[in-house]
């Protein structure tokens, strides 16, 4: 034992200063030599304090400190309800506005949703940004007049009050009368109770006893619930490859003007059925089906009698049905 302690005293005094001996295990005369690190000066242990509080007081990876957390949106509305409480200023004003805007934006998904549910009832020409910028208005309000101290949940009256700012809007922008969207609606449902029990498009007597109207009031009932119907000339027909949509003036039908390919078609069509007739044949053809000139008219014009001008007729058509089939699949 003694000659182990001598041997590590002379490590000790051979080794670098500031070797220490430290005991491997309690009750045991062994003894450990180490190696201590070389001093510091007390500016870099300082820096190296500081460093190892930062490090350990930093919050784990992948994890906010509470400072940066968001607020809940508990806490959202009772900071909304102390600055409403707030005596008026400017200050409590801006905090009352930032405050309604941070849960306009936690809450903005309930009005597309209401909007898209909505829109897929509507006309075509109804813009779905028109629908929202109204829903908006009245997710603003709902904010304003909720009270949460009354343990109802604010989507639920949110909803409704979002559907009923929408269909505000629609009645607005509607210039037909409420009455006569109602008698519309009662028609259109009685009409689909008789097809659904008959299986066939109702008569105007069952519709009239369904309603229970008699006949002038039924006249007047169906009449209100035909409103006529008004088209934006500019609304989209159909969409296109190119940037251009289609509008619904572009696609409108003029019954006024006639076709041009169809006017030569005519033509055409005359000249082969009634080539190698007179002219007398001719003129009987014309005056009767495009003039509608009657028999007797016609004898007077060509100084001919209704008798000659009735068997000529007869001649001509009889003419015409063999030219016809004849040169069926030529026409």
């Amino acid at each position: 034992m003694p000659k182990t302690i001598e041997r590590s005293a002379q490590r000790v005094r051979s080794g670098a200063a500031g070797a220490v001996i430290a005991p491997r295990g309690r009750g045991s005369s062994k003894v450990q030599v180490g190696r201590a690190a070389p001093a510091r000066n007390g500016t870099a242990a300082a820096r190296n304090g500081a460093a190892a509080n930062r490090l350990a007081n930093a919050p784990a990876p992948g994890r906010r400190s509470a400072a940066a957390e968001p607020p809940t949106t508990a806490d959202l509305w009772k900071r909304l309800r102390r600055a409403s409480d707030e005596k008026p200023s400017p200050a409590s004003e801006a905090r009352r506005t930032e405050l309604r805007n941070q849960l306009i934006e936690r809450f903005y998904d309930i009005v597309r949703f209401t909007a898209e549910r909505m829109r897929l009832r509507l006309p075509a020409e109804v813009e779905l940004d028109d629908l929202m910028s109204a829903g908006l208005f009245g997710l603003m309000d709902a904010i304003d007049a909720f009270d949460p101290s009354r343990g109802v949940k604010f989507e639920t009256y949110c909803t409704q009050r979002v559907h009923g700012a929408i269909v505000d809007e629609l009645r607005s922008m509607d210039w037909v009368p409420r009455l006569v969207r109602s008698r519309t609606a009662k028609v259109e449902r009685a009409r689909k109770q008789i097809e659904m029990s008959i299986g066939r498009k109702p008569t105007d007597a069952e519709l009239a006893e369904k309603l229970g109207a008699n006949g002038e009031e039924f006249t007047k009932l169906t009449r209100d619930s035909r409103p006529v119907g008004v088209v934006s000339l500019n609304r989209k027909f159909f969409e296109t490859d190119s940037n251009r949509d289609v509008r619904e003036i572009d696609v409108i039908r003029d019954l006024r003007q006639q076709n041009p390919m169809e006017l030569l078609q005519r033509d055409d069509l005359r000249v082969l059925l009634t080539k190698g007739f007179s002219r007398a044949e001719r003129l009987i053809l014309i005056l009767y089906y495009e003039e509608e000139m009657t028999m007797k008219e016609i004898g007077a014009t060509l100084n001919l009698s209704e008798s000659r001008v009735s068997q000529m007729h007869s001649s001509i058509l009889a003419r015409l049905r063999a030219q016809i089939a004849h040169r069926l699949k030529e026409i």
